[in-house]
């Protein structure tokens, strides 16, 4: 597998939101539908086109041949920033659009943030170079999400597919109730990671190094630029905008872990984290859209791996989503749909690998089974 521009090029297709905002945002009306259709519809028709991909690249793969497919998330702060704020600097003074136009434009960019955005910021936050992680840093706190970063690296990463992980829903839990979890749970457990970590290093909570005092200082920059450019108004949208990317974001971490669970050792312990305890998509529009975050049993697994290099996994080594993530959570949004659809294949996962368990209650509930029995 060659990694030049002419292979990279598939994962730029997240610029093809672009001029669709500018669309929208000159033309109002229904333009601003354009955003979803391309990023939800248009990458679904596509994945049911070209089906899956199941090539695996080498990945002993030097870090300087993947320039061009760095190079996408490296830029995609300056692009999204320049665009979310021009708009709310042209719809606050423009007199053509209506109330329910402006928060169409702005559900539209919430869509783009929280679709490529947050997904990019993910993979940035995972990287060694600081400029990388300051980028994620920056496409957080532009959603108002910059908790996300300590919750991901200290918590979830550790815990995922446990009762200690907010971030893994749990068997039969609809997404609405899961949303409202997560947005009370993560930024408490994000706060107590970093104050435990800062202990460890006999420093107080209000230590400089405390990230939480950065968080804030961008996310305050970036209301204070959008009260700047549209008072009021502009910050509401952009608010609006960050609740929206939010939901995807959140809609993503849901599917991806849906009912999946570690073996519990005892004594507080579980089993390694292994491919099997994420949900794995092929699909190969949908991966270049998500810069392969479907192939989320590799990334878990192997999380210092950039996105050019993960691997997919058949299904004797890790479940399979029936669709890539713009399909599947969209069936999310209606918990009696996706349950229809997603607690067969959980209950099927728990009899491949887990097929000594005979007592998944404890799980069920988010509890720490006890290690008793089969356990």
């Amino acid at each position: 597998m060659t990694f030049s521009l002419r292979s990279a090029l598939p994962f730029w297709m997240s610029l093809g939101l672009v001029p669709l905002a500018v669309l929208a945002v000159l033309r109002g009306g229904w333009w601003f539908l354009l955003m979803p259709a391309y990023a939800w519809y248009l990458v679904t028709a596509l994945d049911g086109l070209l089906g899956l991909n199941g090539e695996n690249p080498d990945t002993e793969t030097p870090v300087a041949r993947l320039f061009w497919h760095r190079a996408i998330t490296v830029i995609w702060w300056p692009v999204q920033t320049a665009v979310v704020f021009w708009a709310i600097w042209h719809v606050t003074r423009s007199g053509h659009l209506g109330g329910w136009e402006k928060l169409g434009i702005f559900f539209g960019l919430g869509v783009m943030s929280g679709t490529i955005g947050m997904v990019y910021a993910h993979e940035l936050l995972h990287q060694k170079p600081g400029f990388e992680r300051w980028m994620g840093d920056l496409l957080l706190a532009s959603n108002l999400y910059s908790h996300f970063r300590t919750e991901h690296l200290l918590v979830h990463h550790s815990w995922v597919a446990t009762p200690a992980d907010a971030v893994t829903a749990r068997y039969n839990e609809g997404f609405f109730r899961y949303f409202l979890r997560v947005l009370w749970t993560c930024p408490r457990s994000a706060w107590h990671a970093e104050k435990k970590l800062l202990a460890r290093a006999k420093r107080p909570v209000w230590n400089r190094r405390n990230p939480f005092w950065r968080y804030a200082a961008l996310q305050g920059g970036m209301l204070v630029l959008a009260a700047m450019l549209g008072g009021w108004q502009g910050v509401l949208l952009f608010v609006f905008q960050a609740f929206v990317a939010i939901w995807q974001l959140e809609l993503t971490n849901y599917v991806e872990h849906y009912g999946l669970t570690r073996r519990h050792l005892g004594g507080g312990r579980y089993e390694h984290v292994l491919p099997r305890h994420s949900w794995n998509a092929s699909h190969t529009a949908s991966n270049w859209l998500l810069i392969n975050l479907q192939r989320h049993s590799d990334h878990h697994y192997k999380p210092d791996r950039r996105f050019p290099l993960l691997q997919t996994y058949a299904e004797d080594e890790a479940p399979q989503l029936p669709y890539g993530y713009p399909a599947m959570t969209f069936v999310a949004m209606v918990p009696p749909w996706w349950r229809r659809r997603m607690n067969p294949r959980v209950r099927a996962w728990r009899r491949k690998f887990y097929p000594d368990v005979t007592d998944w209650t404890p799980y069920n509930r988010g509890e720490n089974p006890m290690p008793r029995g089969a356990l």
